[in-house]
Parts: structure tokens; sequence; C-alpha cells
């Protein structure tokens, strides 16, 4: 694999990871300003923030899409497998960031 895959990689996981802290961080301040409880209002917004934080470290889904299409209309396995690879490190940058988010919050909410 080529170097810049690699970075892409690790960025793919980071920004996965960064959209879902900073999410439910700034999730469980705004319940902590309107009075309600911010602990179990942090684990609510990052189980919803999961699929969003995944289309964001991917750069958005049309051209996770394209690279699909281009994968297996055009005979592109290595694209495919690209794609594919990208998108498990922003699974684990994810799953990362809830078992954090869960180590924070003492449990499961």
């Amino acid at each position: 694999m080529e170097e810049r895959f690699i970075a892409s990689i690790i960025k793919c996981f980071f920004i996965a990871f960064g959209v879902l802290t900073g999410g439910a961080l700034f999730g469980s301040l705004s319940a902590y300003l309107t009075g309600q409880p911010p602990i179990s209002e942090m684990m609510l917004a990052a189980n919803k923030l999961r699929i969003w934080a995944i289309v964001a470290a991917i750069g958005g889904t049309f051209d996770a899409i394209s690279t699909f299409e281009k994968g297996i209309f055009e005979a592109s396995t290595v694209d495919l497998i690209k794609q594919i690879l990208l998108i498990i490190s922003a699974m684990g940058g994810v799953k990362s960031a809830l078992m954090l988010i869960s180590w924070i919050t003492q449990g499961d909410l």
C-alpha cells in the first residue's frame, strides 16, 4: 500500500473519532445549559451521531458510491478494497469514541 493511502486511513479514523467525541461533548453541554442530565445526553448524542461520523470521515456518501460503482462495473477491485478499508477505519474510530464515552459516562445508558 502506498504511503498516502495509509495516511488517509489514519485521517479517516481520527475524523470519525473527533466528530463523535466533539458532538457528544457539545451535546452534553447543551443539555446542561437547558437543565437536562448531561451524562445521559452525552451517550444518547453519541449513539445518534454514529452514522454521521462515518459519513463525515469518508468524505460524503456520493464519493463512496461512485467508488463502489467504479470497482464493480469497471473491475477496479483495488479502488473497491481501498474504499472498504476507509469505511472500516471510520467504523473503528466510531467504536473507539463510543468506548471512550462509555468509559466517561460509567457504562451504557
